[in-house]
């Protein structure tokens, strides 16, 4: 005897519900006998779905059977969220509405250098949505950024600084993954360099703008606050990520969501935009839980995952120095910090530029090679040639911050679906820690004006060198599962289980986080 699913009986309930039916005699998988195999009536797309009429038909009551082994097999073949959703198109109103929606939600981060929220960052969107923790992190960077105005003692000023800054990180960080998810494949790359890191390169230009005309120290901190406070009634009009709402199986939410930005688009939508099937198929999958120490389970994971953390960690000493020593730069304090801000324009544009055609290893220790030599060269320079070495440094801050726009998306396409969002947020909170020991290497020009260049140009070339050891992420599909990783450059394959094999033959890749 063979075991067959009522396919009509399914989809009728999930259409209805978002939900399938429980088990039982009346909606239950039915038992057919072979004999029947007979009967007429097969459905339209029996032929190119289910295969030969033997292996899907009615059975009495006109309900279509199809046998649980071929359920099995169609998940070799179920489509991915990019596929599901190629209908809306790529940049229609929906997604220019997002795209610039959830970049002006990262203006106001550029006021505040961070660590702590990196680490919980992503941990806190898996488990209670994107646009929760966009929303509440927002909340939590502009109230305490407000409460700072208040503050009575150096103390109580820190530890508040401390709380904005972890609501800053975090509210990037999750921009950055909503976005990511809910745009196309074509889009993803322009919103992650031209998108968040221009605007945020904009609130960083505000900082020294406010500055230079509001010299009290609490009305610039309520100036700062305001642009957060407009950011609020964007809850109204960026929706929730579809692929995290699928991952926590609420299909009805995500295909709503779905519906309205074809609406908006103004495309017709699909009879059945998620197959009841692959569905069925999706919810019968236990879904599988990460923690950090997956990041590190092999020796070619932890491999990655330590020279990611040394590129982010690297790359934010020389990021964080430059911009922190702009006061010490000859001229205008003011002026040389807004220029610092405004360098980092082109430099998004030229990351965006390379991203699209070239192999991520090369143009990132390219781009890191340009800074890391521009600021040994300063060592050269004479002391009363002060536009020269600013010059080279703002040429210096133009590489590195190219590099260090790259570094998410690099990263993100490492990483599998399983673990990506813990990724990205641990190797940012490294690039933190570098933040952190930034200030020191400013502090050495004290002593020796050519000092901290030297420090930070032969830093960047080493990690210039340390990214041609990193796999090549460009042109290669988004790893799903961490066997599915590429390997370290000089690492050998080495053996494959049986069921790492089987997933390659049959991947059942249904829906991305990236």
């Amino acid at each position: 005897m063979e075991v067959w699913s009522p396919v009509s009986t399914v989809t009728s309930s999930f259409a209805s519900t978002g939900t399938f039916p429980p088990l039982s005699p009346g909606n239950g998988p039915r038992v057919c006998d072979p004999a029947a195999r007979g009967l007429a009536g097969l459905r339209e797309r029996s032929d190119t779905l289910w295969g030969t009429p033997s292996t899907a038909r009615h059975c009495p009551g006109n309900v279509l059977l199809i046998p649980c082994c071929k359920l099995r097999a169609v998940a070799g073949s179920m489509r991915d969220y990019d596929e599901v959703t190629a209908f809306l198109g790529e940049w229609g109103p929906f997604q220019r509405l997002i795209f610039f929606l959830l970049s002006a939600s990262i203006i106001p981060n550029g006021f505040n250098g961070v660590l702590l929220g990196s680490f919980v960052c992503g941990q806190l969107s898996d488990r209670f949505g994107r646009k929760n923790t966009l929303f509440a992190t927002m909340a939590v960077q502009t109230g305490f950024s407000f409460l700072q105005i208040f503050s009575v003692n150096w103390e109580m000023f820190t530890v508040l600084f401390v709380i904005v800054g972890m609501g800053q990180i975090s509210n990037y960080v999750v921009a950055f993954i909503l976005g990511t998810e809910i745009l196309g494949k074509s889009v993803r790359i322009i919103f992650s360099t031209l998108g968040v890191c221009t605007f945020f390169a904009v609130g960083y230009m505000l900082l020294p703008l406010f500055a230079y005309f509001i010299r009290d120290w609490r009305m610039l901190l309520l100036a700062l606050t305001v642009p957060g406070v407009l950011c609020f009634p964007l809850w109204w009009f960026i929706p929730e990520s579809p692929r995290w709402l699928i991952s926590q199986r609420r299909f009805r939410e995500a295909e709503d969501i779905i519906q309205k930005a074809a609406k908006m688009n103004n495309v017709p939508t699909p009879g059945v935009i998620f197959d009841p099937v692959e569905l069925l198929e999706l919810t019968s999958l236990k879904q599988q839980k990460a923690i950090i120490l997956d990041l590190f389970r092999t020796q070619n994971i932890a491999t990655i995952t330590i020279m990611s953390l040394l590129l982010w960690m690297l790359t934010s000493v020389g990021y964080f120095a430059l911009s922190l020593n702009t006061p010490n730069l000859h001229g205008d304090a003011y002026l040389n910090c807004f220029l610092s801000a405004l360098i980092e324009v082109p430099a998004y544009i030229t990351a965006w530029l390379l991203l699209r055609t070239l192999p991520r290893r090369f143009i990132i220790a390219g781009v890191l090679f340009l800074g890391g030599g521009v600021l040994l060269l300063i060592q050269g320079v004479p002391a009363d040639y002060n536009f020269l070495s600013i010059g080279l440094v703002m040429l210096g801050k133009f590489g590195i911050t190219s590099a260090f726009s790259m570094l998410y998306v690099f990263t993100a396409e490492l990483y599998p679906t399983l673990v990506r969002n813990m990724a990205v947020g641990v190797t940012s909170m490294a690039s933190r820690v570098g933040s952190i020991i930034a200030p020191y290497f400013v502090y050495l020009g004290a002593y020796n004006r050519v000092l901290p260049y030297i420090l930070m140009g032969s830093l960047t070339v080493l990690n210039g060198i340390i990214t041609l050891f990193f796999p090549e992420s460009f042109g290669m599909a988004l790893p799903e599962t961490l066997e599915q990783m590429q390997k370290v450059k000089g690492f050998r394959s080495g053996g494959k289980t049986k069921d790492s094999m089987d997933k390659e033959e049959n991947p059942k890749i249904l829906i991305t986080s990236f």
